[in-house]
């Protein structure tokens, strides 16, 4: 026999060393899902963005789901039944209940969730928490359901995603307005200008007042006063023209555009 070496034991983190130190697979996810949802910003379907990109359509959406751009009728019952069955049970076991459930294949299953490593970005995540291409696709989905059915819950919905960005006043004064949160963690209906400082809340009542005045989604509203006598009704209007509620005169956004 041969002659026993003494232990030596490991110096803490001189384990095995990585072949591909450089490797991460977090970042390389982050970097294919910001390449998928710009090419679906700009209105590519799946099949070409996997062209493009060299992936498979189901990866791309599987990227475009765990981005939360992405949206489906299919999608979203997988994943309300999933979150369902999770609660209570194992990854795997949500996974095959979900399919059960719903008569689909796991592989079908897995392929609407998001990755679970990685970065994930949902639905409900702070606008700092996704990319800008998820962010501008996000208001444009929104922006779009309000166009269809200009409902409070959807004029809210379009409110709190716009919140920083920059409007023009008719005058085409540049305004900003912030959504602050109550003592209860809940936002507060108000929206606060930063016009000038010390400036009033722009109320919630108001703003719906004057969404009750538009006669046709995207008519061309000649000034503020047509949709109503109401206070800060000059900063409604430069909200709605942005959300695409109503349209202005080509002299108004002469205006606008200074």
């Amino acid at each position: 026999m041969g002659e026993k070496r003494t232990y030596k034991p490991r110096k803490p983190g001189s384990g095995r060393k990585k072949l591909k130190p450089e490797y991460n697979a977090g970042e390389n996810l982050k970097e294919q899902m910001d390449a998928v949802v710009a090419l679906y910003n700009s209105e590519m379907s799946l099949q070409s963005i996997a062209d493009a990109l060299a992936l498979n359509p189901i990866k791309v959406r599987k990227l475009l789901i765990t981005a939360g751009v992405y949206e489906s009728d299919v999608a979203e019952m997988v994943q309300h039944t999933f979150n369902n069955y999770r609660e209570t049970q194992s990854y795997k076991d949500a996974v095959f209940s979900t399919a059960s459930s719903l008569k689909l294949s796991r592989a079908s299953v897995t392929s609407y969730l998001p990755y679970e490593k990685g970065v994930y970005f949902p639905k409900e995540a702070p606008v700092e928490k996704i990319s800008v291409g998820a962010e501008r696709q996000r208001r444009y989905r929104a922006v779009r359901k309000l166009r269809i059915e200009p409902t409070e819950e959807h004029l809210w919905e379009v409110v709190l995603l716009y919140s920083g960005v920059r409007f023009k006043t008719y005058s085409g004064l540049p305004f900003t307005y912030e959504i602050r949160k109550g003592r209860n963690g809940q936002y507060t209906k108000e929206l606060w200008i930063d016009r000038r400082e010390n400036s009033k809340s722009l109320a919630w009542s108001s703003i719906l007042l004057a969404l009750n005045n538009i006669k046709e989604v995207g008519a061309v509203v000649d000034r503020p006063k047509a949709l109503g006598d109401i206070r800060g009704v000059t900063y409604i209007y430069g909200i709605f023209y942005r959300f695409s509620m109503i349209d202005v005169s080509d002299k108004v956004k002469e205006k606008m555009m200074k």
